[in-house]
This record gives structure tokens, sequence and C-alpha cells, in this order.
């Protein structure tokens, strides 16, 4: 009986062998893949001029937007409002007053527009 329980021993050994060359194996594997991966990368150099020239794309495109904005916000204060209709909106919709202001002067002052964008 002795003999076939170190058999059973052995075998449940051999096993756990198998199991951690299946693993190691695996993690070979993943590696691999990361080699291959970072590879490519490395042969790949960014200079730093280049890295310049596309920050300075992205701050004039900010710039850009910035000043459309506040061209936007120039034209929008330019438009007269009644404060009738804003008061209007504010109690009817119940939003706050800097909104109905808002929302009637990108509908140049018209109230209908204003309350129909509001409630769709």
């Amino acid at each position: 009986m002795a003999t076939e329980e170190e058999n059973v021993e052995i075998e449940e050994n051999e096993d756990k062998k198998e199991g951690k060359s299946k693993k190691v194996a695996k993690q070979d594997s993943g590696a691999a893949d990361l080699e291959k991966v970072t590879d490519y990368v490395e042969e790949t150099e960014i200079s730093a001029q280049s890295i310049s020239d596309a920050m300075r794309v992205v701050n004039v495109s900010k710039a850009k937007e910035a000043s459309e904005r506040q061209e936007r916000e120039r034209e929008l204060s330019k438009v007269k409002i009644n404060k009738e209709d804003v008061d209007l909106i504010v109690s009817e919709i119940e939003i706050g007053r800097i909104q109905a202001e808002r929302v009637l002067r990108e509908h140049k002052g018209n109230i209908v527009e204003a309350l129909v964008a509001l409630t769709n």
C-alpha cells in the first residue's frame, strides 16, 4: 500500500510541475507579444522639433477657439432683450435668470423661439 501512496504523490508532483511549465509558457508568449510591440515603438523616435510643432498646432487651435467664443459672446451681448420676457421664461420654465437671458439672446430676443428651444 505504501507504494501506491508514493505513486500518487509522485503523480501529483508531476502534475504540479506540468502546471507550472504551462504557466511559464503562457508568460513567455505574453512577453514575446510585448517585445513585438516595444520593438516597433523603439524603432520610431520622436524628435523635439516634431513635439514642438504639434504643441504649436494645439495652442493655435485653442487660441482660435477662444477668440471665436469671445466673438460669439460679444455678439450675444449686443442683442437687446426685454426684462419681462426674461421674467416670463424664469417663471414658466423654472430655470435661472442667467440661463434664460442666454437662451433669449441666442434667439435674438424672440421669446417664442426661446421657449420652443427650452421645451424641446
